[in-house]
């Protein structure tokens, strides 16, 4: 399977699902940027519930920004306020603070553009999570892609309707499952297991 996916911020369970089970990744970074899709903006199972992580970024004066070309609005300190989320979220998980040390530099690094930053999260997890990360990237824009799976659409969260297996999480006896969070939720209740558990589930 040739996946073609957009690169988002802490990926959704659903594209690394699509990414384990590739033989070939391919990036679009020649779109358009859209608001109000995951490409700056990722859910996580906080003490109250389902959780939005957004990235504020620069607006442009342009009607068509090609996503690569967005920069991050860097005037408050929006990575302190992701990660103590995280952490109140996620500091009693089973594998929090063995992956800690691996992900606290993106909190802290300054990236100019959303793509780059989306890139470096994609590649720490993939570490993580024990998967190879090779990938391509398109160099031109098409609607139509016969030759790819295209799993484009999980970008945005709203069609993306998968349901996955059941895995302990950390407030489930608050609020239940919930299901196709961002991977971070996964790899912080799994750990080494959530590898053989992306290449189990059906997209």
């Amino acid at each position: 399977m040739n996946v073609l996916l957009y690169p988002t911020y802490f990926p959704s369970i659903s594209h690394y699902v699509a990414m384990a089970q590739s033989d070939s990744i391919t990036f679009e970074v020649e779109d358009n940027f859209q608001k109000q899709t995951n490409r700056n903006r990722t859910y996580i199972y906080s003490p109250n519930g389902i959780q939005l992580l957004n990235i504020p970024i620069k607006h442009s004066k342009e009607k068509h920004q090609k996503t690569k070309d967005v920069q991050l609005e860097t005037s408050f300190d929006w990575q302190k306020q992701h990660f103590k989320s995280l952490e109140a979220a996620y500091r009693t998980s089973p594998f929090f603070e063995f992956f800690e040390d691996e992900l606290t530099p993106i909190f802290t690094k300054k990236h100019t553009f959303l793509m780059d930053l989306n890139f470096e999260t994609m590649e720490v997890v993939s570490k993580c999570l024990r998967l190879s990360l090779n990938f391509k990237k398109t160099v031109e824009y098409f609607h139509e892609v016969p030759e790819y799976s295209d799993f484009r659409f999980l970008a945005n969260g709203k069609k993306d309707g998968s349901n996955f297996d059941k895995y302990t999480q950390v407030f489930d006896d608050k609020h239940g499952f919930i299901t196709n969070l961002s991977i971070l939720d996964l790899l912080f209740n799994e750990g080494r297991y959530a590898l053989d558990y992306l290449k189990n589930q059906t997209i």
